[in-house]
């Protein structure tokens, strides 16, 4: 579910995007404001993310190899990483530039009311892109708040896209008042202005997201309710007790475990093979991403000196 939600909002972002990008450049051209040129290159980075964030979904599904024995999951992980490098460099410091430049040179916008109809038609098309995303987060964002689902989550489509259309929203509407005060007063650093609170804005999502992407392409373990979840189930039947455990995502929806579980004395062979079955089976039916799971029998020392002593 996750995998299908996050590539209806990448469709969704990527279609929205395209035509506003294109509206966009066009308001640049009729009126000269370098908000709206800076809004159109925003939203040229942001479409040409969605196409990235397709590829690496498509990319992750290649079959592991020798040399990937764990597959290739991570690529999501990675274009997402560049996704977010793409947001910083040509989002958040292009619109910086453009906007220092503009300050310094400022220049009358032409035909101003043009600029504005594309910006109200702009936020119409990135409210549908966001609300899509919204939606679709939901579906697996639980009880966690949303801020915490952007921190907490596996599957980084879904909260990649969520910030991009966030930024873009508040970013048209920044530009919608950078190109409005601009013609209300006649002074364009009004639009200067406006085009350098797009890219601190643009900046601070982007280094969200190159945050969290990073974390997850070096490798995040499982959320502590999964992991919970995950030793509550090791240690039932004949498992004693779970010395230790490792967990570590090595993709969206591939959880790799690896657990020393204490056994009860005296098991048969055959019955130490049911017993870690057995865990595994469990574990899967509560935590399906748990894909990979290896497990270590072993006794549970510390109860064998306590029984020795009495």
């Amino acid at each position: 579910m996750a995998a299908s939600g996050g590539t209806k909002a990448i469709l969704a972002a990527l279609f929205a995007n395209a035509g506003i990008a294109t509206a966009k450049f066009v308001g640049f051209l009729i009126t000269g404001s370098s908000s709206m040129l800076a809004e159109s290159v925003h939203s040229v980075a942001d479409t040409s993310n969605q196409g990235l964030l397709l590829l690496g979904q498509k990319t992750s599904k290649r079959k592991a190899t020798k040399e990937h024995p764990f597959g290739f999951g991570r690529d999501r992980y990675f274009y997402s990483f560049i996704v977010a490098l793409m947001l910083f460099t040509l989002g958040a410091a292009f619109a910086l530039y453009e906007g220092i430049h503009k300050l310094q040179h400022p220049e009358d916008l032409k035909s101003p009311i043009v600029a504005v109809v594309i910006l109200v038609v702009a936020i119409a098309l990135e409210s549908y892109s966001f609300y899509t995303a919204i939606v679709e987060s939901k579906k697996i964002k639980g009880d966690a708040t949303w801020w915490g689902f952007i921190r907490q989550s596996r599957t980084p489509e879904l909260p990649v896209v969520l910030l991009e259309d966030a930024g873009a929203l508040f970013g048209l509407v920044l530009a919608l008042l950078g190109v409005g005060l601009a013609t209300i007063t006649g002074d364009p650093v009004f639009d200067a202005l406006g085009t350098i609170c797009i890219g601190l804005l643009l900046g601070v999502i982007a280094i969200i997201l190159i945050i969290e992407m990073k974390s997850l392409l070096i490798g995040e373990g499982a959320t502590d309710k999964e992991l919970r979840t995950i030793e509550d189930e090791l240690a039932a039947g004949k498992v004693e007790r779970v010395i230790h455990i490792r967990t570590q995502y090595i993709g969206p929806d591939e959880l790799l475990v690896a657990a020393k579980l204490a056994l009860r004395p005296g098991l048969e062979t055959a019955e130490v093979a049911q017993a870690i079955d057995d865990a595994e089976h469990r574990v899967r039916a509560k935590v399906p991403a748990a894909r990979l799971i290896y497990l270590e029998p072993d006794l549970d020392r510390n109860l064998a000196e306590r029984v020795e002593r009495h």
